[in-house]
């Protein structure tokens, strides 16, 4: 997911070829932004499809043949000639990276826009915050001259994790690699050196709670119940966050959502309380288990309007 950071140090050790998905049309394995890195030694990253991908690496080792700068742009039909049957369309660009011209790679920033201009030798890049502009899987291939203008990096939700005791640590180890941004909390001294763990005084776990941005996953899975109470009140009051996850049973469910009545919390407030948490019909225990679960419940969240017109 980190492709403008696997370019740089690549592209440091020796020349590199860069596949490029410009564009898709119908069903396609990846979406446009998604790329793939060929080096002489290997192949790095993925943008799927099998045969696709098996006729896109080869026309990167090609590419490596020629001079640095050399781009083409090519396109798929996901159909009988790929011995495929998705029925979709990509539109890819595979060039041979001008290791002379990466200075953009310092500005290059998740959310950030890349922009991209076909020259006859070789692409000029530049990195701004001005609307991105969609390509088309269809019509004329982009030529020498054409202006490429694209968001960096896809919609990854926060996920802001309470607690590193077993389970917080699954969590952890298996988020890598999906589209989620980790903050990671916890109030026990004894994970001070656990990596990704910010560790907060208790009085102050709750101003984490508040600072967690719109769309954020949070989820509560701390040692005590006393301090999931707290956090799942301060959670319950921001109506902005895609999901509020605590672990427990339904007894612990029943009881908290009494409490949180109590306390004067809306109905609306108490249904946003999520307790089990985990994809339904998973019923292991194990932390690796439950971690798991959870995760795929995340994976489902819808993305609201703005983010996804953002990323488009």
């Amino acid at each position: 997911m980190d492709w403008p950071g696997d370019l740089a140090r690549l592209a440091a050790a020796g020349p590199v070829a860069m596949v490029s998905v410009l564009a898709t049309e119908g069903s396609a394995p990846r979406g446009a932004g998604t790329r793939m890195l060929m080096t002489a030694d290997g192949l790095f990253g993925t943008i799927g499809g099998g045969a696709l991908e098996f006729r896109a690496a080869e026309q990167a080792r090609c590419v490596l043949d020629h001079a640095p700068g050399t781009w083409r742009v090519q396109d798929y039909p996901l159909g009988p000639l790929l011995g495929q049957c998705c029925g979709g369309r990509m539109r890819l660009l595979v060039e041979h990276v001008d290791r002379q011209a990466l200075g953009w790679l310092a500005e290059a920033r998740e959310g950030r826009v890349l922009v991209s201009v076909l020259r006859p030798d070789g692409i000029e890049r530049q990195v701004t915050d001005e609307p991105a502009q969609p390509v088309s899987a269809r019509g004329d291939k982009p030529g020498e001259g054409a202006r490429l203008a694209e968001v960096i990096g896809g919609f990854r939700r926060p996920l802001w994790l309470f607690g590193a005791g077993h389970v917080g640590q699954a969590i952890a180890r298996h988020a890598g690699g999906l589209p989620l941004r980790l903050a990671w909390f916890d109030t026990r001294p004894a994970f001070v050196g656990l990596s990704g763990v910010t560790l907060v005084a208790d009085a102050d776990i709750e101003a984490c709670v508040a600072e967690a941005p719109e769309e954020a996953a949070l989820v509560i899975l701390t040692h005590d119940h006393g301090l999931d109470y707290r956090l799942a009140l301060a959670a319950l009051q921001r109506p902005a966050l895609a999901f509020t996850g605590l672990i427990g049973s339904q007894t612990k469910r029943a009881r908290f959502l009494a409490r949180l009545e109590r306390a004067g919390v809306s109905a609306e407030a108490r249904g946003r309380l999520t307790c089990p948490i985990g994809l339904p019909g998973v019923t292991g225990k194990e932390p690796d288990v439950i971690a798991v679960a959870l995760l795929a419940q995340l994976l489902q969240l819808p993305q609201a309007a703005a983010v996804r017109a953002e990323a488009a």
